[in-house]
């Protein structure tokens, strides 16, 4: 086993990926910069090295800083969480080169994955269902990006190929408004993510943001571990996920599970990913593949019974998988609510010291949290300083003790999104399940 983990990340994954280290008797080894130094992982850890100013581009995105301090504390494996360089190929090739292990799939895959256009051509090829589109990188003559746009049938998306969280996207209705689109979204995208490099895909009216987990380890083996449900999100960041998505059969959840199994034995995939789907009329459209962790992962971790992250470690250390698919389970239910320091009317930040915080509990109530009493929210980073997860015997189960538990929390000194995450779970709509990815972005228009 791994003797000595470096955590290159911050916050609450921070504390998620140091818990599971600890729990596998693995030394760890936090980095923070300057404005991190009060992290709870941090004062945690076995060791803490500061990488950096508070920017992250400093600190975080440093991989020199990052390499440097796994040298200086003897660490094995460097372990990235989510966000940051956990997707950065040239990253992962730069840690395997300076003789550590990744804690993450090969640098080749997440290449692969990263580019929009190149992943959906391996799943095309592996069997897995697409969004129609176009076969490639979009070029730049009119009358051929016309005469596609017209085949597809409008709406389409132009999106950026190196895009993600939402970002380099344009819905086009019209063939008048598809040249402007496409140039207005190659700009952004140039200067977003460094390349104008679009495709084009139909436009679902009312789909919903189904993923599928997978493991797989360096021996060809690979699992998945169903499915969650993510369609509650603003501004296509996620706010409530929950395992399993309502409404979704065992055929189905066998069928595309098992597509992702076989795309992840194609491509040579390892450790933990997930396949990111919109789901309309029964039927699962591939939209993209996260190489890393994901935020919403103690929802599956819950109905499973499995740790995700002890996972990632284990087949890390070159364990073949320890079960298969047959050992897997989906058992109750799960819901996660993200809490974020914002407004939960203007949805501003809202940086600031904690004078007060009260954890909920009871039973199957689980947080995933790295503030305390008298902790300061820095306003240099992402906004999301928690996780409210339950598990229940049924949805309604579940929502019941999700209501329960959003009414004992206790976050004082700063705004925080709670009261719209009460708002949300007693819902009637969210109460039925199913609802689709526009449904928060429509009721907050309904109620200004």
């Amino acid at each position: 086993m791994i003797k000595k983990v470096l955590i290159a990340n911050r916050g609450e994954i921070g504390l998620r990926i140091l818990r599971a280290c600890r729990d596998m008797g693995i030394q760890t080894v936090a980095v923070y910069s300057k404005a991190d130094q009060n992290l709870k992982h941090v004062r945690l850890a076995d060791e803490a090295v500061c990488i950096g100013p508070a920017a992250s581009r400093e600190s975080y995105l440093n991989i020199p800083a990052i390499i440097s301090a796994a040298e200086i504390a003897d660490a094995v494996a460097i372990h990235p969480g989510y966000g940051f360089l956990s997707e950065n190929a040239d990253f992962a090739e730069q840690v395997e080169r300076s003789g550590f292990t990744f804690i993450g799939p090969p640098a080749s895959v997440i290449r692969l994955m990263g580019d929009k256009i190149s992943a959906k051509k391996a799943m095309q090829k592996a069997g897995v269902p697409c969004v129609p589109g176009s076969e490639g990188a979009l070029g730049k003559d009119s009358t051929q990006n016309h005469a596609l746009a017209r085949d597809i049938g409008y709406p389409v998306i132009i999106k950026a190929a190196a895009g993600g969280g939402g970002r380099g996207m344009r819905v086009v209705h019209s063939e008048a408004s598809l040249n402007s689109a496409i140039a207005t979204t190659r700009a952004e995208a140039e200067a977003a993510f460094g390349s104008g490099e679009l495709y084009m895909e139909k436009f679902l009216g009312h789909p919903r943001h189904i993923e599928i987990q997978v493991l797989a380890d360096q021996h060809g083996n690979a699992v998945h571990l169903g499915e969650r449900d993510c369609s509650m999100q603003r501004r296509h960041q996620k706010v409530i996920e929950e395992a399993p998505a309502p409404g979704i059969t065992e055929q189905q959840r066998h069928d595309i599970g098992q597509r992702c199994v076989e795309a992840c034995q194609r491509i040579g995939y390892v450790g933990a990913g997930t396949f990111e789907f919109l789901f309309q009329d029964g039927e699962f459209y591939f939209i993209e593949m996260n190489t890393r962790l994901q935020v919403e992962h103690p929802v599956t971790e819950r109905v499973t019974n499995t740790d995700i992250v002890q996972a990632q470690l284990r087949i890390a250390a070159g364990e073949p998988l320890w079960f298969s698919q047959e050992d897997i389970r989906i058992d109750g239910h799960s819901i996660e609510c993200r809490l974020n320091a914002e407004n939960a009317e203007t949805f501003v930040p809202s940086p600031g010291n904690i004078t007060q915080y009260h954890a909920p509990g009871g039973p199957g109530v689980r947080m995933d949290t790295h503030i305390y009493n008298g902790y300061t929210v820095p306003p240099y980073y992402d906004s999301l300083i928690g996780k409210l997860i339950v598990r229940g015997d049924s949805r309604e189960h579940a929502i019941r003790r999700m209501a329960g538990a959003l009414s004992e929390i206790v976050v004082d000194g700063i705004h925080t999104n709670i009261p719209l995450l009460r708002d949300l779970v007693l819902d009637a709509h969210f109460a039925e399940g199913g609802t689709d990815i526009h449904f928060l972005e429509n009721r907050l228009k309904a109620r200004r």
